[in-house]
């Protein structure tokens, strides 16, 4: 579900209908079905139901505030086993709130010096303002644009994983450098085993109960929409794992 002004979610899905997070916003009271959401769903070419990002400003439409999002969300809980949120960067009060509520907080830099620790940084700023949890348990997603990752970017990488949950790469790949469609059963045996390991870590902190999980796995940053629709992609479709 993408939270933000485009965002680029619908690239990486595919759209075949018009629909967008704000159908769903203007419409929340009506969501108390699974076909009522699909209505306004976009459908990822392995099952992945998305939300995608409105562009239009208008009287009739715009994109929705969090808060409008976080409504959309609680209507979903009850309907899905997982919800995966596209957020804005992280430098907003309204993101770090999302990131405090999520099950599994996700943050997507770039494999480059500055990305990685410019998301050090915001794991510190979110100590500094308590919220320790949410820093030990998150989720850094590096997502690699060049086929070697320098060593200079690899050593802040090791350092990174140590100040965070978990620290995962998704290597480079010529399919997630078009601007087009995501289907992961079309990208490199590596690739493929990076998003792999990116599901299962999602999973792995989410409940085990067979009631719908509680709470939302958030993904943040520019690079967020790719990371989130490659992970759930990755996940078998079928009601045990939606």
């Amino acid at each position: 579900m993408n939270t933000r002004w485009w965002g680029g979610l619908g690239k990486r899905v595919g759209r075949t209908n018009a629909g967008t997070v704000w159908d769903a916003v203007r419409d929340v009271h009506t969501l108390t079905r699974p076909t009522e959401v699909e209505r306004w769903v976009q459908r990822g070419p392995t099952g992945l139901h998305a939300l995608v990002g409105e562009v239009e400003i208008s009287r009739e439409r715009r994109p929705p505030t969090l808060y409008e999002a976080m409504a959309v969300v609680a209507a979903l809980r009850p309907l899905y086993r997982l919800v995966v949120l596209d957020l804005p960067a992280a430098d907003t009060r309204g993101a770090w709130l999302a990131l405090a509520e999520a099950t599994v907080p996700m943050l997507a830099a770039r494999a480059t010096t500055d990305s990685l620790q410019h998301t050090m940084r915001l794991l510190a700023q979110l100590r500094a303002a308590g919220l320790h949890t949410v820093a030990d348990q998150a989720v850094i997603v590096v997502m690699t644009a060049t086929p070697a990752m320098p060593r200079d970017v690899r050593a802040v990488a090791r350092q990174a994983g140590t100040v965070a949950g978990a620290l995962l790469t998704v290597p480079y790949d010529p399919a997630l450098a078009a601007a087009s469609p995501i289907d992961v059963r079309r990208l490199r045996r590596a690739t493929r085993r990076a998003v792999l390991d990116l599901a299962a870590e999602v999973l792995r902190h989410c409940p085990t109960s067979s009631e719908p999980i509680p709470a939302v796995q958030v993904a943040a940053s520019t690079a967020a929409g790719t990371a989130a629709s490659l992970a759930l992609q990755s996940v078998p479709s079928g009601k045990e794992r939606r």
